[in-house]
């Protein structure tokens, strides 16, 4: 007696073939759409790099000091980014999170309303705050705190003041939602036992919104990376990230196989730290 199944025969297997490719013709536009503006031109862009068959560009990107510089100039910046980012966005999320609806819907408001702007009009603005006759500096000295202007641009802390304001909701929305999650009867239990509001922060909250603040910080610091528009306005060139020199070996230099390389680089950072974040997220979450 056979052991096959009618709903093992070709007839039923060919069916089950076309139910999973009737699924997923409705993802087919858009896959063609990554393959045409974000695979095609990766793929091309990493062409460019070893259009000469040898590696002297990667070589060059990764063993001379002056870009080597470059590189951990974006790795601080990122890394300062992101802590401020954390420093300022955990209050916020958590008391947008833990207050009443009224206020929870204000403080969204505040939030969210940076992201309905440009990132070059809210650079622009910062520029109007931050200038030598700005209004930061005029405020400054007609209090009589300073004689002269601080050097607010074209340095390292306008181009902070500057990524920290438009990367700040990406830090505060994920703690929100991991506040959010937090079961209030852990935190009437901690309190009925006779914890202090800081011991419940440090021992309740702070734990279990874990994966919020690194959602949120894998996030800033991924954005901070390849960030662009911000350092090269707030920085004046004189602040150079990996996405500043990427942009003027093509426009000033006329080096589109170095500024490929560079963007190779840059693109397997940022695939680095993505997959080791997921690594641990995915160990954090069997634990």
């Amino acid at each position: 007696m056979s052991s096959s199944t009618p709903f093992s025969s070709p007839v039923f297997g060919g069916a089950r073939c076309f139910v999973k490719v009737r699924g997923f013709l409705p993802a087919l536009p858009a896959l063609i759409l990554l393959f045409c503006f974000f695979l095609f031109p990766v793929v091309r862009m990493l062409g460019f790099s070893v259009e000469a068959g040898t590696l002297d560009w990667y070589a060059k990107a990764l063993g001379e000091g002056l870009y080597l510089e470059v590189f951990w100039n974006t790795f601080e910046i990122a890394m300062i980014v992101t802590a401020v980012c954390l420093l300022l966005g955990y209050p916020v999320g958590f008391l947008i999170a833990t207050t009443t609806p009224g206020w929870a819907t204000l403080g969204f408001i505040f939030v969210l309303l940076p992201l309905w702007t440009s990132v070059l009009v809210r650079t622009y603005a910062w520029m109007v705050l931050l200038g030598r006759n700005g209004v930061f500096n005029r405020w400054l000295i007609d209090i009589g705190l300073v004689s002269d202007p601080l050097p607010l641009l074209n340095n390292f802390s306008g181009v902070l003041i500057g990524m920290v304001h438009v990367l700040l909701p990406y830090m505060v929305l994920p703690i929100y939602g991991a506040v959010r999650r937090l079961d209030p009867a852990l935190v009437s239990a901690a309190q009925g036992l006779g914890a202090s509001s800081w011991r419940v922060f440090w021992r309740v909250y702070l734990p279990l919104t874990a994966p919020g603040i690194f959602a949120g910080a894998t996030i800033v610091f991924v954005l901070s990376l390849g960030f662009f528009i911000t350092p090269a306005l707030l920085g004046g060139g004189k602040v150079m990230m990996l996405a500043v020199l990427i942009e003027q070996q093509i426009h000033q230099t006329l080096n589109w196989p170095f500024a490929a390389a560079l963007s190779a680089v840059l693109l397997a950072l940022t695939v680095g730290v993505y997959s080791l974040a997921q690594l641990f997220t995915r160990q954090e979450a069997r634990s």
